[in-house]
């Protein structure tokens, strides 16, 4: 098989333990000799001192240096941006800091990529589930469910052959160089999160094919919290974190509602506050 150039992007930020072993997963993994690795970590700022534990135990791995204002999705830039000005790749792996890869995690991209192939005849993005400790997927890929009212998404869990889906969480995730030709990077309009759920709706959009892996690539636990601050926490707080960019990035996420689904934006917008000034009805239900 002919040599498969692959960037492998990552961004971190003061969680040198964690960082340490995500890298250490991906060298202990069953990769094809044809396949060779440029890899690209965004340090942003770190001062406990990830950036230099990475250099000295992983030289081969391409440290770039941020200031500590980029956030998860301007540290994936910054890399992904990195990369593309040494060169054309294959692919991009975009991997999550924090997540612990099996040995098999690559094998499961590759099976995704020829069941792409065999069915559409194109090759596309593949979403990697991860699971907690406890065994319950924790990150992955969803379906969009919507009616003329709600919308809603649905977690997928693997089931030993890829599905199609329509987001993607990019803890590990695999986007075709083909892809980045036709619709680029990560948008600029995100600071933190929903990047990665606006790349895949807009791929879907596109025409190309997004999958979930078959298996399980890896454990990473859930440490979003909820989606909502509770009623105990003043008004001005929960304002305010409904405005971060890592809480509910209010301007952000009615961008991509407008973006993706216009038909959702009143009733989008009506949630967001609802759960500001009501957060007791998640309180009670959401439990």
């Amino acid at each position: 098989m002919q040599k498969q150039n692959i960037a492998v992007l990552l961004t971190c930020h003061n969680r040198k333990t964690k960082t340490i072993a995500c890298l250490s997963s991906f060298f202990r993994a069953t990769i094809p000799a044809e396949y060779e690795f440029d890899i690209f970590l965004t340090d942003d700022g770190s001062t406990d001192g990830t950036g230099e534990a990475v250099n000295e135990l992983f030289p081969q791995v391409k440290v770039v240096k941020g200031d500590g204002s980029l956030f998860w999705a301007g540290g994936m830039r910054l890399a992904w941006k990195t990369a593309l000005n040494e060169g054309a790749y294959d692919a991009y792996l975009l991997i999550n800091d924090d997540v612990v890869l099996y040995p098999g995690f690559f094998i499961h991209l590759l099976e995704t990529e020829v069941y792409s192939l065999t069915q559409t005849g194109m090759k596309g993005i593949y979403c990697g589930a991860t699971e907690d400790e406890a065994g319950k997927v924790s990150y992955g890929a969803s379906i969009i469910k919507k009616n003329h009212l709600i919308m809603t998404s649905q977690r997928l869990v693997p089931t030993g052959q890829p599905q199609r889906c329509d987001l993607t969480n990019a803890n590990v995730l695999w986007i075709s160089g083909s892809v980045v030709d036709k619709i680029g990077i990560f948008s600029e309009r995100y600071t933190h999160g929903i990047a990665d759920f606006d790349y895949s709706l807009q791929a879907v959009k596109e025409k190309i094919p997004v999958w979930l892996t078959p298996s399980v690539c890896g454990v990473c636990n859930y440490d979003h919290g909820k989606k909502w601050k509770s009623s105990d926490i003043p008004l001005k707080q929960r304002i305010a974190w409904m405005k971060s960019p890592k809480g509910l990035a209010y301007k952000e996420y009615m961008h991509y509602i407008r973006k993706h689904f216009p038909m959702y934006l009143p009733y989008s917008f009506f949630l967001m506050w609802m759960k500001v000034f009501f957060p007791f009805i998640w309180d009670r239900y959401k439990k």
